[in-house]
């Protein structure tokens, strides 16, 4: 059987990264591609993202007994994703993921042929995102305005999806890559 792509869908806060992968989620047979869930130590109701909230006591203990795949720091939360990416993997399956741009180097050294891709949405648009989601202060959204700004991503097999515009476009582009064969990698005899 065919490993399944990890697809790490990051870009900054507000951007619409949970939006597109809920659309894409929506459209695409639980045979096709599966959406991990994030655990994160920041309260359920928090709003934003539909995520798995843990106590930092259940992080840690998660983290110690190895069941994150993927986990970092940000923003004062701990966030992890768990090892079942793994097995879904393994079954052929195309797993999408909320990723860190921070995190990525790490991701790619633990997942080498994962495929980035990067969301991103004009500043005017992102700016009155984070003013309606209503999580952070003028002056904490304008310093995530100017680090989205100074941020770059770089990566050889990195894809962009522009949020900027209707929803459903972002979330078609999406919904492509989910929908993608894995390719079967040759293994050198």
């Amino acid at each position: 059987m065919t490993r399944g792509n990890l697809i790490y869908v990051i870009g900054p806060s507000g951007c619409g990264k949970d939006s597109i992968m809920l659309y894409a989620r929506k459209h695409c047979p639980g045979s096709e591609a599966a959406f991990a869930h994030r655990y994160i130590t920041r309260p359920a109701d928090a709003g934003g993202e539909n995520h798995v909230a843990l106590l930092p006591d259940e992080y840690r203990a998660r983290q110690d007994l190895g069941l994150f795949a993927l986990s970092w720091d940000s923003h004062g939360n701990r966030y992890g994703v768990g090892i079942e990416i793994d097995a879904w993997m393994e079954a052929g399956l195309n797993v999408v993921v909320n990723g860190s741009r921070a995190y990525l180097p790490e991701a790619v050294r633990r997942y080498p042929d994962l495929i980035p891709v990067l969301v991103s949405v004009e500043t005017d648009i992102l700016r009155q995102r984070l003013i309606l989601r209503g999580r952070e202060s003028a002056l904490e959204i304008e310093g995530r305005l100017e680090r989205a700004g100074n941020y770059t991503v770089s990566h050889p097999a990195l894809r962009r999806i522009d949020n900027s515009g209707e929803l459903s476009d972002a979330g078609r582009a999406l919904l492509e890559l989910a929908r993608k064969k894995p390719v079967r990698m040759r293994r050198a005899v």
